[in-house]
């Protein structure tokens, strides 16, 4: 198996997320700077490849047309009255809401026990790491030098662990005196 490049991961998962929160030929050429007719086929070709993608998203948007809201692998709702709106436009939206939310906000959830978690940790442990922000999947960490080890096993710990899926959580680390070093 041949390694993976960044900017061939960039490219996968502006397929991947663009497809499975609705978006269409013209914006995923857009996204990737490719005809619109190649775009359309790589969705062509993917909803061919992963049918069960396009299963989750009907069962979510009917889910939520059913019950009138959408939610988390936790249980958090989010209500979308929308989904049932006769404007073509609006409905639209909140379809892709419907299919985005329970993803977005189960990752939003996923990372919030992993703050907590390695937050009580480091207290625990007297460490004097500090965890400093987060940014969408990422926690930022301003490590002290005799800790970087051990940080960097307990984040990737707390962080895979936070809860259990039917597919690993995987972590990627980088190190560097700032966060641009650290990419």
């Amino acid at each position: 198996m041949l390694p993976v490049t960044r900017d061939q991961r960039s490219k996968a998962k502006a397929v991947n997320f663009g497809i499975a929160y609705g978006q269409g030929a013209f914006g995923l050429s857009q996204n990737l700077g490719i005809p619109r007719a190649e775009a359309k086929q790589i969705i062509d070709d993917y909803f061919a490849q992963f049918p069960g993608v396009r299963n989750y998203m009907d069962e979510m948007i009917g889910y939520c047309r059913t019950n009138g809201y959408i939610k988390t692998l936790m249980g958090r709702r989010r209500y979308l009255p929308d989904i049932t709106s006769a404007n073509n436009t609006v409905r639209a939206q909140a379809e892709r809401i419907a299919i985005n939310a329970p993803m977005q906000g189960t990752a939003a959830d996923i990372i919030k026990v992993a703050m907590v978690n390695i937050h009580r940790e480091l207290k625990q442990r007297r460490m004097k790491s500090k965890l400093l922000l987060q940014v969408h999947d990422e926690l930022v960490f301003d490590a002290h030098n005799s800790e970087t080890e051990e940080l960097k096993v307990l984040v990737r710990d707390r962080m895979q662990g936070a809860m259990q899926l039917s597919v690993p959580l995987v972590v990627d680390m980088g190190v560097g005196k700032n966060w641009l070093q650290a990419h």
